[in-house]
């Protein structure tokens, strides 16, 4: 996946709901837009010292951060763009004729942008759950109500989101060792902050970030009229506490190895003992399913076994506080109040973004092909689509190119390894097939019953896949977000028509710029069928080594190299970047700079031109340009603590394993970046 800290700013734009003062926060203008995109090299630093102040300082210098924003950048501009786009669109859904497709997205907006009417329903729409709970007997009943309320909210691949405030999480995808069935995956969750570190780490900082936690949960308990505020939030937290105990670390949940669990029904009982799974799988509507992959057996095993050693009492606790904040948005904006003092500790923003910006990133989640077909209809033109699959024909050419000159790989590795490119899907723009929202109700004076009835939607669709033929060609991303994405159980790349905008992708610009920031990421996602995780996939994208013993020792030995490369970037004195957690993606950034090179050079020579020493500093900083962004520390912390990407500030320098940019800088010894040949990292 391409995009980085723009997810974690989506992530907590999910949390927020919206507030009552009079200030309302402000998007970036075209002013900041423009520049965001505009050259911006800062001639006062050396390119072999900070290759990133170089290329985007003067920016960098001038870049002002919104109160409500964790951060800004490109990433941010495009978004700004494409919700604006969006919001256009859902406009012209209003006029459209009642209960119709198209009337959806305006219906659902309407009503999630009518604050009076949410404030004057108060907390009544909950209550239905809140008895539900209330009502709950003993640990069979407990289980039911888990499982009924078990929704398809993780990926931990494609998407790489593995949070979730359910206990567990739901993903239903391709078998690892069967790629021609659907299988239900079952993930750890049931935390209420970001990860497990924010749990176990007993820093000073991360004390105080639970306190203020706890007191929120106190806040929602005294606002729903909970007896005993305090103390049953004490027990919330406490049972979180013990539940991320047993919760996998970040770097695990993308180790292959550990992942790959398989089982049967009857397993459950024997391995994670302590919860009623017949009671759990059959409120799910999953009692007919014969396998499962679990990616976290051991927190599987923990959680099942804090269901039985855990007073009920406690769950019933626990339960009503994430039944009110799973909803947050959808009731009285009180208790957005009684939240925000979290948030800003948890992302460092001041203010929250306004209800518009927050109904617009609903709408997108609940009807997003819907509001996609209509987008790519509007700015994504056939010409364009045209071009950027030549690039992508480029971006597959050269990578084949470098795994054929590979001289450490055997001709067994290799066939394997050309036969996964050639049978890549790839697509661009948007999907093949658009999903049906005809069975979705939406109702413009009922933002609760929308948010419940969308999140219902998402599950039975997942659901409705097995015993179904696989789809290789179905997108996990909507063509109005800005992101990329590999897809190795699919052996698919998929490319946003959102992404495609300038100044990543530019008709009119040249090849060296085009291909340095959309081309590499192309490559950037093609090469995540080579990375650490990717490489344990075969063609069919099953789960399989196709790999010679001494070639995966020499792939796994470039693997820590680089690793301990990224180790070395710290950011805070007492905070490092992770090295291992971050290796898929560094590895598909440096692959797919380098793949974007060779094709740049390919589609400079197509045409009769000669590649030169400044064609090559456009390509290099054009893929520098294409990180522009600053953030915020507390959102920059979050990320190095919960993210599979490395902060965008060091992937720039990835550069600095390339020979080519060594010669178009006149990078020199004892300049900060400078790497011997021999310590300059090589994969593919």
């Amino acid at each position: 996946m391409r995009s980085q800290h723009r997810l974690s700013i989506i992530t907590a734009a999910c949390w927020l709901a919206w507030t009552a003062a009079p200030v309302q926060a402000r998007d970036m203008t075209p002013e900041q837009i423009r520049a965001v995109k505009a050259d911006a090299t800062d001639a006062s630093v050396v390119p072999g010292n900070d290759f990133n102040r170089y290329a985007n300082g003067v920016w960098m210098k001038q870049a002002v951060i919104e109160p409500s924003k964790a951060g800004t950048g490109v990433f941010d501009a495009l978004a700004e763009e494409s919700d604006h786009a969006v919001k256009k669109i859902i406009q012209k859904s209003m006029l459209a004729q009642a209960g119709t497709a198209e009337r959806k997205p305006g219906d659902f907006f309407t009503a999630y942008a009518d604050v009076k009417t949410i404030n004057q329903l108060g907390m009544a729409p909950v209550q239905p759950q809140l008895a539900e709970i209330t009502a709950l007997k003993d640990k069979q009943a407990l289980a039911a109500y888990l499982g009924k309320y078990l929704r398809a909210d993780v990926d931990p691949i494609n998407a790489t989101q593995m949070h979730t405030t359910h206990l567990f999480g739901l993903w239903v995808s391709q078998g690892l060792h069967k790629p021609d069935q659907y299988q239900p995956y079952l993930l750890q969750g049931g935390l209420g902050l970001p990860d497990r570190e924010y749990y176990v780490t007993n820093s000073a900082d991360m004390k105080k970030l639970r306190q203020t936690y706890q007191q929120y949960i106190a806040g929602v308990f005294r606002y729903a009229g909970i007896a005993d505020a305090d103390k049953a939030a004490a027990r919330v937290l406490a049972l979180e506490m013990q539940i991320a105990r047993g919760h996998a670390k970040r770097e695990e949940s993308s180790d292959m190895k550990k992942v790959d669990n398989s089982w049967r029904v009857a397993d459950f009982a024997r391995k994670a003992p302590g919860l009623d799974w017949q009671a759990f799988m059959q409120a799910a509507g999953l009692d007919q399913q014969p396998e499962w992959i679990i990616w976290h057996p051991g927190a599987l095993k923990h959680s099942a076994g804090l269901v039985a050693s855990v007073p009920l009492e406690s769950w019933q606790d626990y339960l009503r506080f994430h039944a009110i904040h799973h909803r947050m948005m959808v009731l009285p904006q009180a208790l957005f109040d009684l939240y925000f003092p979290l948030e800003k500790a948890l992302s460092g923003v001041s203010q929250p973004e306004s209800r518009e910006k927050y109904a617009i990133a609903a709408t997108n989640d609940a009807l997003g092909e819907e509001i996609g077909k209509l987008y790519v209809a509007e700015h994504f033109s056939p010409q364009a689509k045209q071009k950027i699959r030549q690039m992508v024909d480029d971006l597959l050419q050269a990578f084949a190119g470098r795994v054929e000159r590979l001289s450490w790989m055997s001709a067994a590795t290799r066939s394997e390894a050309l036969a996964k490119l050639k049978n890549t899907y790839v697509g661009v723009g948007y999907p093949d097939q658009w999903r049906d929202y005809s069975a979705l109700d939406v109702k413009a004076d009922d933002a609760y019953g929308n948010a419940v009835r969308a999140e219902r939607w998402q599950y039975q669709y997942a659901l409705s896949k097995f015993g179904k033929p696989v789809d290789r060609t179905e997108w996990c991303m909507n063509p109005q977000l800005v992101n990329a994405v590999n897809m190795p159980l699919q052996n698919a790349v998929n490319f946003p028509a959102a992404f495609l905008q300038t100044p990543n992708f530019d008709p009119e610009a040249s090849d060296a710029v085009n291909y340095g920031a959309i081309g590499a990421t192309i490559g950037h996602e093609i090469s995540h069928s080579f990375d650490n995780t990717g490489a344990m996939f075969d063609a069919k994208g099953a789960l399989r080594n196709w790999w010679t013993a001494a070639d995966l020792a020499h792939f796994r030995q470039a693997g820590k190299a680089l690793a301990r490369q990224f180790d070395g970037y710290k950011p805070f004195p007492d905070l490092a970047v992770k090295g291992q957690q971050t290796l898929g993606e560094n590895i598909a950034d440096l692959a797919g700079l380098q793949a974007a090179f060779d094709a740049y050079r390919m589609a400079m020579q197509r045409k009769g031109q000669t590649p030169d020493a400044e064609s090559d500093r456009a390509f290099f900083l054009s893929y520098a340009k294409s990180f522009r962004g600053v953030i915020r520390d507390e959102t920059l912390r979050k990320i190095i603590l919960t993210n599979e990407h490395a902060p965008e500030q060091f992937r720039v320098q990835t550069v600095r394993n390339l020979d080519a940019w060594y010669d178009a800088f006149d990078v020199k010894p004892g300049q900060s970046l400078y790497l011997t040949p021999a310590q300059r990292v090589r994969i593919w």
